[in-house]
């Protein structure tokens, strides 16, 4: 695939966050683990990395889809576990997302907690755990907790959405 790029995404629990990405169009893999970012490498907290076709789909689209499914606007106890950041590889990339990032925020009356941090470490999660939610959609915490992100991805981005996503 060409022009396959990468980006990590943090908010919320990395089996919710592995799956959202999982299901679209354009995202060649997803890699389940936690992230610390540069500078703060030992500061890891779940996460994802995301190999996406920008062919295929957008980064402005991918992040519009993380802050839709996470707390993007809430800090909350957990937040230490479950850093909200869009992490990035290449520096050109900073810019961008700042940008993108205050787009977004223009159409919201609460501000936005995603940080946008420089890509630092990353730690795989056990395997065991990898694709845990296209792996057995009818777990509880899946049907609970993953199932209604996945369709609001179909409801409010359908056309990033592969068919195959029962």
């Amino acid at each position: 695939m060409q022009n396959v790029r990468k980006i990590g995404f943090g908010g919320g629990c990395h089996w919710c966050t592995e799956a959202v990405f999982m299901v679209l169009k354009g995202v060649a893999k997803v890699e389940q683990g936690f992230i610390g970012p540069q500078g703060d490498i030992d500061n890891l907290s779940e996460a994802v990395i995301v190999h996406y076709n920008a062919e295929v789909i957008e980064l402005k689209d991918l992040v519009a889809i993380h802050l839709d499914t996470h707390q993007s606007t809430q800090n909350h106890s957990m937040r230490h576990k479950y850093r909200s950041a869009v992490y990035y590889f290449m520096k050109e990339d900073e810019e961008f997302l700042k940008l993108i990032m205050n787009e977004f925020q223009k159409e919201l009356s609460t501000p936005i907690i995603t940080s946008i941090l420089p890509f630092g470490q990353f730690k795989s999660s056990e395997e065991k755990f990898h694709n845990y939610y296209l792996s057995d959609i009818e777990k509880p915490f899946c049907k609970t907790h993953i199932s209604p992100k996945i369709q609001l991805l179909k409801e409010k981005y359908a056309e990033h959405v592969a068919t195959k996503v029962s």
